[in-house]
């Protein structure tokens, strides 16, 4: 048979998991014809590349980033760090900030929340600097805001505003029932979006194809973009230019988009929602077909939702929805051939799926037949690490949190869990021993300079559980020690499974991407050293030499 090219004499990791290695390979009309050892070859002829024992593995599927979220953050100020602590000095450094920078439309800063000592930051603090400008504080993930008057007037927010979900995403009050200005998850995201809607074509298209340079950089071939709440408008005008990017033969990067939210009075047109974006948002390189939720919030601000409460404050948080709503959402986007993709940071929110599907499945039988994602999973309750696997229920990890950067490092983990749940967060290796599908993403919603967005440093976290001085990440995530336990780290060959073949089963494209065999897509990277060798410590500052997409050489 003529082929396009022959590769032989190299080490193959295939993520094929009936036959895990191969040393050649051979391509025609950009796919997978031949896959095994060099006895095989005799009946191809074609290009032939001796690659001298170097390493090939399959392209990377990263199985969760925000693109949308981060395009908007590319150009909107992150906001001055506000690294000084005690309200005092907190508001001093914003009033000689706002003096040295008079008369700006927006003045946005970022702030720890612990840095406030337990000090209520309002408003009426704010208002006291800067009352004719905006004034945003971002709290340190993103997902709580301080604001001052300007911007409540700007966002029609009173003190008759209801709570979208009390304890999740909610608006504080004083002891009048006033808004304070300091805001919770859905409560605060349109703020975190202010300005997205300014942006220009052109700087739109910039940002998408600084990404889409990182992503063939790096060798990722597809990605779930898991969306961008309370943004509409922007979402769809991101999605809208990547099907004119694909169109135009610039998107050689598969994307599996979705419709995302925050606020649970969303949830009755969410059928509809995605049955539209399938229709319009549907090229060779994107499709849509994917709900996605915000089912708690994040740990270090208490709107995490657990089943025991919290160490220090003895609250839970909140769901965005119980298992009963969430088995009448799971029937109707079964019934409508639409996925589910959830994310699950603490004990309750994980429960709440893992309980609808098993409700949904006790109903429909060999009727449901939807792939359902918990994301992120940075705690969950023992009673429910085997039922991912017994429900069919897909655990994906953000894996270069394992080193407990999201919760600022093991002591405020105990602070927050207390020591014995502390050392039971990112279990993924007990959930992947279960025999769940466990899969590996990034989840990001800031480009920056990529650091963070790489899989290599997903894959060496996921191995050692510790950023160090080692590491390939920027600063402030180092980590003072491995985050415990041992026995929850992952070997590279899990490491590339999940961010290979897995991935592609999550979004549903394994039939033609995320391992290297005959018919499949010829999506494959080539590496100076083996990454099955190489030393954990370290692995993040790898890149492959070469990426093909499809036969393609993209690098």
């Amino acid at each position: 048979m003529k082929v396009d090219l022959i590769i032989k004499n190299a080490k193959i990791f295939t993520s094929d998991k009936s036959k895990l290695n191969a040393t050649a390979f051979a391509v025609k009309d950009g796919k997978f014809v031949y896959v095994g050892d060099e006895n095989g070859l005799t009946e191809f002829e074609g290009e032939v590349r001796d690659l001298g024992g170097k390493f090939v593995m399959p392209a990377i599927i990263d199985s969760h980033v925000h693109v949308v979220m981060s395009v908007g953050c590319d150009y909107s100020d992150p906001g001055s760090p506000i690294e000084c602590t005690g309200k005092k000095e907190i508001l001093a450094f914003i009033e000689d900030f706002v003096k040295k920078n008079p008369r700006l439309k927006r003045y946005r800063f970022r702030l720890e929340r612990k840095n406030l000592n337990d000090d209520i930051l309002t408003k009426d603090d704010l208002d006291s600097i800067c009352a004719d400008s905006e004034i945003v504080i971002l709290e340190g993930e993103g997902h709580s805001v301080w604001v001052n008057s300007k911007v409540l007037a700007l966002h029609n927010i009173t003190d008759e505003t209801q709570d979208i979900v009390p304890e999740l995403s909610y608006y504080v009050r004083d002891a009048e029932g006033h808004v304070t200005g300091n805001m919770f998850e859905g409560a605060e995201m349109a703020i975190l979006q202010d300005g997205n809607n300014e942006l220009t074509d052109e700087q739109i298209e910039k940002a998408l194809l600084r990404w889409i340079d990182y992503s063939v950089d790096n060798g990722v071939s597809g990605s779930f973009e898991a969306g961008t709440p309370k943004a509409d408008a922007f979402h769809e005008r991101c999605y809208k230019y990547l099907c004119k990017l694909d169109k135009e033969g610039r998107l050689p990067v598969y994307i599996d988009g979705c419709y995302a939210i925050m606020d649970p009075r969303d949830i009755p047109n969410a059928v509809e929602t995605v049955t539209r974006y399938n229709r319009e948002y549907n090229t060779e390189h994107l499709k849509v077909h994917t709900f996605k939720m915000f089912m708690d919030g994040t740990i270090k601000i208490h709107t995490a939702a657990m089943v025991t409460p919290y160490a220090d404050t003895n609250t839970k948080g909140s769901t965005l929805i119980d298992k009963y709503q969430m088995k009448d959402l799971l029937i109707k986007l079964n019934e409508a051939g639409w996925d589910l993709h959830v994310h699950t940071v603490a004990e309750a929110s994980s429960r709440v799926v893992l309980d609808g599907v098993e409700l949904a499945r006790a109903e429909l039988g060999d009727k449901f037949r939807m792939k359902v994602t918990c994301a992120h999973l940075e705690i969950q309750d023992d009673a429910d690490l085997e039922r991912f696997a017994k429900l069919g229920v897909i655990a994906n990890y953000t894996p270069w949190w394992n080193g407990g950067v999201c919760i600022g490092g093991y002591k405020e983990a105990v602070n927050l869990l207390g020591e014995d749940r502390a050392n039971k967060m990112y279990r993924c290796k007990t959930v992947w021993n279960t025999g769940a599908l466990v899969t590996w993403s990034s989840d990001n919603i800031t480009f920056g300079d990529f650091s963070t967005w790489s899989p290599y440093l997903g894959m060496e976290v996921g191995m050692t559980r510790w950023i160090n001085e080692k590491t390939n990440a920027v600063a402030f995530t180092r980590g003072e020690r491995e985050y415990p336990v041992a026995c929850e780290k992952m070997n590279i060959e899990e490491m590339i499974l999940g961010y290979t073949i897995n991935g592609a089963k999550q979004l549903g494209i394994d039939s033609s991407k995320g391992s290297i065999e005959v018919g499949k897509d010829a999506d494959y990277l080539i590496f100076n050293e083996s990454l099955l060798e190489v030393p954990a410590e370290g692995l993040s500052f790898k890149k492959p030499s070469e990426v093909y997409f499809c036969g393609k050489k993209m690098k």
